[in-house]
């Protein structure tokens, strides 16, 4: 078994609702794909037609204002899902973009295959079900956060839960994220390092 197989079957059975065989034949239905660093995995205007389990690398999705200006609503990391969600739903064009922050690899699934599984199962109609109430609770998390939290303390909250990334992200991006300039960013750095 590899170590990518190994990873997703790992991510699957932590739900506790597909079979052996179930879980078998969802990761037959997914395809390996590199996306190399800086490119995309949808950009804005495309319709999202594919989820993807993230086996290494890591994303950020941004938004383009209406001056043209990027703001980075979130990062998305190694073994958890990607997908520009609304457009996945509606299959409407996405406003979001999804970069690649490194060379990133996926195992991607179309829509119409998840599809065919839920009607071949109720356990994977459940576990999308979970999947999409997971992606919710994530969502309202990150408003709550924007909303309530200070920028210090959502830089601590990224350097606790994903100490190795934050390195990595460069740093227009995680003050985008933070909704501060580099240059206060920079301040809260120096003060979190004393």
């Amino acid at each position: 078994m590899t170590t990518s197989r190994y990873n997703i079957e790992k991510y699957l059975q932590s739900f506790s609702l597909l079979t052996a065989d179930e879980i078998k034949t969802l990761i037959s239905k997914m395809r390996p794909r590199t996306i190399k660093k800086g490119e995309y995995f949808i950009r804005e205007g495309q319709i999202c037609r594919e989820v993807a389990y993230i086996e290494s690398g890591f994303f950020r999705s941004f938004y383009l204002n209406t001056e043209g200006k990027e703001t980075t609503y979130c990062f998305l990391f190694a073994n958890t899902l990607v997908t520009a969600y609304s457009s996945f739903i509606t299959q409407e064009k996405t406003i979001e973009n999804i970069q690649a922050l490194a060379d990133t690899e996926i195992l991607a699934i179309s829509k119409q295959d998840i599809e065919r599984m839920e009607q071949s199962s109720a356990n994977f109609l459940r576990l999308t079900k979970i999947l999409a109430e997971q992606e919710y609770l994530l969502m309202e998390r990150r408003v709550i956060q924007l909303l309530q939290e200070s920028a210090e303390n959502r830089y601590k909250d990224l350097l606790h839960n994903q100490p190795a990334y934050l390195q990595t992200i460069p740093l227009n991006y995680l003050a985008s994220y933070l909704g501060v300039t580099p240059r206060h960013l920079s301040r809260i750095r120096k003060a979190i390092s004393i």
